[in-house]
């Protein structure tokens, strides 16, 4: 993981959407044809970013909350008053299909100005079988990776969260489990326990979903144990995570996925990350991007937040953001095999993705510095090409990882 390999004076050749070549630029021999050649001299051409956990479908705002936060309230009792996941859900059950579409077309220009070429976004907005399934679609339309997180929240037209599960693996899951690639739950006091848990994600397995877990964001009630024992992808937050739980991950295939600015903005402890890392674990970064506790869609912010608060490497750091997460070979939703091992590294026949941080957009000014760069590495206007609109070549400082 701390290993970055720099190629100076660089070139990338791209064919059809996939690199043909990589080496340095004296190293080239002339192209015949028409070849489009994009000028990235000083920059890093760096692998597109993956964020794999992303709330990016979602109608609404949550504004208000802010103030509220600001002047003590937490978190829980935001969500126990009605606020927080439950305000959004109203919103986006409002917003219809087109609606919501719309608003991720906006998020994801936002992601992809940072760098973010790949992207999983989940639903749990809508808790309801009409808007759960517009919103896997709406992902999955825009090329994201679809995850269904019918277990966010007990939405208020249900007693409790077991007649909510009833009503979610009879009526939503069948469909969703042809449109979404895992399935995710929110463990935590207030929203699903271990048995419920347990429950809702053996049955997305049984369906043919990988399986995903919100745990140990606000306390430790079972989120590692169970992710480990059902063959979790990942389980994702870990703030709350203790020595005995970063042991048991570091023994496991299971990821951890650390979203530290939902902890910055909730005031909350930092997951392990560094001892996480020492241990061996399989270990990502992620956005968390929503709009309630991280309205947040930079990755390179991400990464900063893992150096400064976490004590991650540098080096180590932005590889946990170039990566899709996989671990071992598990059941695969429609579409996810072919992606899979196909991003985060420029090599021949991978398809492009590829971000150019400082680079301005054609047309525009190459600025001289930018005000967030002495903050944080490589924010900034950073055009992305993919492999729909990529140029058939491209000559620039190249990142190889």
């Amino acid at each position: 993981m701390r290993s970055v390999d720099v190629v100076e004076d660089a070139f990338i050749l791209c064919d059809a959407g996939r690199i043909s070549a990589v080496g340095r630029m004296r190293d080239l021999d002339p192209l015949d044809g028409d070849v489009e050649e994009l000028d990235g001299s000083g920059c890093a051409a760096i692998p597109g970013l993956v964020d794999c956990h992303t709330h990016a479908v979602f109608a609404g705002s949550r504004v208000e909350e802010f103030e509220l936060r600001s002047g003590g309230a937490t978190y829980e009792e935001l969500h126990a008053a009605g606020g927080g996941i439950l305000s959004t859900v109203r919103a986006t059950r409002a917003a219809g299909e087109e609606g919501l579409a719309d608003a991720l077309a906006l998020h994801r220009s936002w992601m992809l100005a940072s760098g973010t070429t790949t992207f999983e976004a989940k639903s749990g907005y809508g808790l309801d079988r009409d808007t759960e399934l517009a919103m896997l679609h709406v992902v999955r339309e825009a090329g994201g990776s679809p995850t269904w997180l019918g277990a966010h929240a007990v939405p208020s037209e249900f007693a409790d969260a077991d007649a909510y599960l009833d009503f979610a693996l009879a009526e939503v899951l069948p469909e969703a489990a042809t449109i979404a690639e895992a399935a995710d739950v929110f463990l935590e006091r207030g929203a699903f326990d271990a048995a419920q848990a347990r429950r809702y994600l053996e049955a997305c397995r049984e369906a043919g979903l990988r399986l995903r877990l919100h745990a140990d964001q606000f306390t430790e009630a079972g989120g590692v144990p169970l992710a480990i024992e059902l063959g979790a992808v990942s389980v994702d937050h870990l703030e709350a995570t203790g020595p005995d739980g970063v042991r048991a991950l570091a023994q496991s295939d299971v990821a951890a996925v650390l979203l530290p600015v939902a902890a910055q903005f909730l005031d909350r402890p930092m997951p392990p990350g560094r001892a996480l890392v020492d241990e061996g674990a399989v270990v990502a970064l992620a956005t968390d991007f929503n709009p309630g506790s991280a309205f947040c869609e930079s990755l390179p912010l991400v990464v900063a937040l893992a150096c400064t608060q976490m004590q991650t490497a540098p080096r180590g750091s932005p590889r946990r953001v170039h990566r899709e997460r996989r671990t071992r070979p598990r059941p695969s939703g429609p579409g996810w095999a072919s992606r899979a091992g196909l991003r985060g590294r420029h090599r021949p026949a991978r398809r492009l993705r590829l971000a150019l941080p400082g680079l301005p957009p054609r047309g525009k000014p190459r600025r001289q510095d930018h005000p967030w760069r002495h903050a944080h590495g490589i924010i900034g206007p950073c055009p992305v090409a993919s492999s729909a609109a990529a140029a058939r070549s491209s000559s620039a400082t190249s990142t190889s990882t």
